[in-house]
C-alpha cells in the first residue's frame, strides 16, 4: 500500500515539475555576433534570461511548440517569415536554437503604433477593399515624423479562411511597417477536439499565439483569450492557466510602475455591470476570468487593446488600468462603411512618448480631424441636434453653441447611430444578414433654439485637442 501510494506521489510530481521536459539551449546574438544579455527567452510556459554571452538553456515540456524572445528594446525583430524571426519551432534534431537581433536604426523612445482590429476577410472578393483601406493606411504613415512605427493587428485576420494569410500579408505590406498579430476567433483552427489544437493554423503563419516584447519604454503583451470549447465554432473568451503562469513569469521582468499593453482579441469587459457580475449569456463577448488578469495587472500602467464587437470603446477598469476597443477595420463586415455603432471602419494611432501616450482614430477615407458626425432634422430627435462622438471617454468634453454662444454641455445617451441605422435596416439586402445596427454610448444631443441660424458642436479631447462642425439652418 505504501509502495503504490509512493509511486502515485512520485508520478504526480514528475507531471507537475515538468520531470518529461525537454532541455533546449541556444543563443540570442546581434547582428554583428556579438551576444545580447539580459533578453527574456520562453517555450509559452518557462522563462528564462540570457547570461552575459547571450546564451540560454531551458527545460520546456512536450506542448510546448516554440521557443521566442521578448524582443528588447532599441532591437527589431518580425512576426512574418523572410526576415529575422522572434520564436523557432521546437524540434527534436535541432540541439541548439540561435536568435539574431537587429538593432533598430532609430531611438525607440519615442515610437507610434498603428493599431487596427478585424480586417476580416472572409472571401477573395473583399481584397480590393482591404487595399483601399491599406492604401489610406500607407498614406498615412507617409505623411508621419521620423519615428519608429509598428503595427498591431488584433485579431480576425480572416474570416475562417486561412488560406487567405498570405494575399492578406502582401496587402497589408504596403504601409511598409512591421506588423505584430493576435489571434482572434475567426483565426481559430476550428472542428477539433480541444482548444489546445485550435491555434495551429494561425501559429503556422504568424506563430505564438501569446507572446511579448519591448519597444522603447513599453512592455508590450499579446494573449489568446479565445477559448474553443470543442464543439463546432463555440469559443468563450478566458484565458487558461498555461497562459496565466506565463505571464505571470513574464511580468516578473518588467518593473512596477511601468506602461504595459496588452493586445487580445476579445474586449475584456463591455461595461461596469459585466465586471460586477457574471453574465453567463454574454461568455464570447468578454473575459470571463477577468478580475485574476486585472489583478496582475494592476501594478502597472496598463493599456489592454482589444476588438471582436467592430465598436469603437473605451472603459475604464481601475485607476491603473484601462481598455481601449478599436473599431473594425472592415467596418461592418465588408457591408457599409461604418461599423455597428456609426464608427468609419479606420485604425487607431498611438504616439508613445517614453511613458507617457496619446491616442487618435484615423476613419479610412477621411481627414484626421474627421471625429465625429453630426445630425439634424431626424424624426425620432425633433427639434435637436444629434451626434456621434465614436472616440469618446469620460475625459472629453461636447459643447454645444448657437451663433458662437455656448448653449449647454451636450447630453450622452445609448442610441442607434442614424447612418448605421440605415444602411442596415434591411438585412436581407446585405451579404451578411446578421449584420445590424448595435447601440452606441458614445451619442449626444441638444435641444435647438427656434432663432437660432448657426449650430456648432465643439468636442475637445483627453490631450486639448478640439473639433467642430458646423451647421447652417
Amino acid at each position: 500500500m505504501f509502495k503504490k501510494t509512493l509511486t502515485t506521489v512520485i508520478l504526480a510530481a514528475m507531471a507537475t515539475t515538468g520531470l518529461c521536459a525537454k532541455d533546449i539551449k541556444g543563443t540570442v546574438k546581434d547582428t554583428e555576433g556579438k551576444g545580447v544579455a539580459g533578453v527574456v527567452v520562453s517555450d509559452g510556459l518557462n522563462t528564462v534570461q540570457t547570461d552575459a554571452k547571450g546564451r540560454f538553456k531551458m527545460a520546456t515540456d512536450e506542448d510546448s511548440r516554440f521557443v521566442f524572445i521578448s524582443t528588447p528594446s532599441g532591437y527589431v525583430s518580425s512576426t512574418l517569415d523572410g526576415k529575422t524571426l522572434f520564436y523557432k519551432e521546437i524540434k527534436d534534431d535541432v540541439k541548439k536554437y540561435e536568435f539574431v537581433l537587429e538593432k533598430n536604426s532609430k531611438d525607440d523612445t519615442n515610437h507610434n503604433v498603428i493599431v487596427i482590429a478585424d480586417p476580416q476577410i472572409s472571401e477573395r472578393s473583399e481584397l480590393a477593399d482591404l487595399s483601399k483601406q491599406a492604401d489610406d493606411m500607407a498614406d498615412f504613415v507617409k505623411g508621419m515624423d521620423g519615428d519608429y512605427t509598428f503595427g498591431i493587428c488584433l485579431g480576425d485576420i480572416v474570416g475562417w479562411d486561412h488560406s487567405i494569410y498570405p494575399e492578406y500579408n502582401s496587402i497589408m505590406a504596403k504601409a511598409g511597417i512591421d506588423y505584430r498579430y493576435v489571434i482572434g476567433n475567426h483565426d481559430m483552427t476550428n472542428w477539433g477536439r480541444s482548444y489546445e489544437t485550435s491555434m495551429k493554423n494561425y501559429e503556422d503563419m504568424y506563430g505564438p499565439a501569446w507572446y511579448s516584447f519591448n519597444v522603447g519604454d513599453v512592455h508590450y503583451i499579446v494573449m489568446n483569450d479565445n477559448f474553443y470549447v470543442g464543439r463546432d465554432y463555440f469559443y468563450i473568451g478566458y484565458l487558461d492557466e498555461r497562459q496565466l503562469r506565463w505571464l505571470e513569469r513574464d511580468l516578473s521582468y518588467v518593473p512596477q510602475g511601468s506602461r504595459v499593453v496588452v493586445s487580445l482579441h476579445i474586449q475584456t469587459t463591455n461595461d461596469r455591470s459585466d465586471r460586477d457580475a457574471f453574465q453567463y449569456g454574454i461568455i464570447g463577448d468578454n473575459l470571463c476570468n477577468k478580475p485574476a488578469f486585472y489583478s496582475m495587472l494592476e501594478p502597472y500602467k496598463t493599456v489592454i487593446l482589444s476588438g471582436h464587437s467592430h465598436t469603437a470603446d473605451f472603459e475604464q477598469i481601475s485607476e491603473n488600468i484601462f481598455e481601449i476597443n478599436v473599431a473594425g477595420f472592415c467596418g461592418a463586415w465588408w457591408c457599409g462603411e461604418v461599423c455597428i455603432d456609426g464608427a468609419p471602419a479606420g485604425y487607431k494611432i498611438f504616439d508613445m512618448d517614453g511613458n507617457d501616450m496619446k491616442w487618435i482614430y484615423k476613419g479610412c477615407g477621411h481627414p484626421l480631424d474627421y471625429q465625429m458626425k453630426v445630425y439634424t432634422g431626424l424624426e425620432e430627435y425633433p427639434g435637436q441636434i444629434v451626434a456621434n462622438i465614436w472616440d469618446f471617454d469620460p475625459l472629453w468634453k461636447v459643447e454645444y453653441f448657437e451663433d458662437g454662444v455656448k448653449v449647454c454641455d451636450m447630453e450622452r445617451f445609448k442610441a442607434q447611430d442614424p447612418l448605421a441605422k440605415e444602411l442596415y435596416k434591411d438585412p436581407s439586402s446585405l451579404k451578411r444578414t446578421w449584420v445590424y445596427a448595435a447601440p452606441t454610448e458614445n451619442m449626444f444631443k441638444a435641444q435647438i433654439s427656434s432663432e437660432a441660424k448657426n449650430l456648432e458642436v465643439r468636442v475637445t479631447d483627453r490631450f486639448g485637442r478640439v473639433y467642430t462642425k458646423t451647421i447652417s439652418k
